[in-house]
């Protein structure tokens, strides 16, 4: 085990340096795994398929409103030159405006954990949560790829937070602020620091 994380980290360092062309060539091709399996790959023509880790970012409620769909629409974009990343927006429950904060939770926590499946790496947006720097943030996301997570999943809450069930089930809790920034602004911040860490991985110029 200790001799594989010690591959993956070499490999990780030449595809930052050199390129993903470096880490598809030393994997041979492999007739039974196609772009249609579970797992995520980047590929080059004529030199098989390697796996990584996709990014997902969960949110609870509307569609994003225009003048932030520009903005994560962009980093989104961005992001997805490093990782395979996508929104998953989760409809807010029926009848919300006639629950109770509690029960809406309870609700919405009952979605989110039947939406997860197994090997998923859950990191909650909770103000109570661990708080990164930028550099944190990318060396977070480069041991979640070095760990094989396949898929490591950003959730930001609905309008009361998330319910204790599902603070209990994800893997890091994380603030991102100590300030309270409305929903559908946290879902810019969230997709621009992802793209930040992503340039921090490598050496990029966006992060100063």
């Amino acid at each position: 085990m200790r001799k594989l994380r010690q591959v993956r980290d070499l490999l990780i360092y030449l595809e930052g340096r050199l390129g993903i062309l470096v880490l598809v060539i030393l994997f041979p091709p492999n007739p039974h795994t196609s772009r249609k399996s579970r797992f995520f790959f980047c590929s080059h023509p004529n030199h098989g398929l390697i796996r990584v880790m996709k990014i997902q970012l969960w949110a609870i409620g509307k569609n994003h409103e225009p003048y932030i769909k520009e903005g994560t629409t962009d980093f989104t974009k961005r992001i997805s030159k490093y990782f395979p990343v996508e929104w998953v927006i989760l409809p807010v429950p029926k009848n919300a405006g006639m629950l109770s904060a509690m029960d809406l939770k309870k609700k919405e926590a009952e979605m989110i954990l039947s939406w997860l499946k197994k090997g998923d790496y859950l990191v909650a947006l909770d103000e109570k949560g661990k708080q990164f720097s930028s550099n944190t943030l990318a060396q977070f996301i480069q041991e979640r790829a070095n760990d094989g997570i396949k898929n490591l999943i950003f959730l930001i809450g609905g309008a009361y937070g998330l319910d204790e069930q599902v603070l209990q089930k994800a893997n890091q809790r994380w603030s991102l602020s100590d300030l309270t920034f409305p929903h559908q602004l946290v879902r810019l911040i969230l997709s621009e620091q992802l793209y930040r860490a992503c340039t921090i991985l490598r050496n990029e110029k966006y992060h100063h």
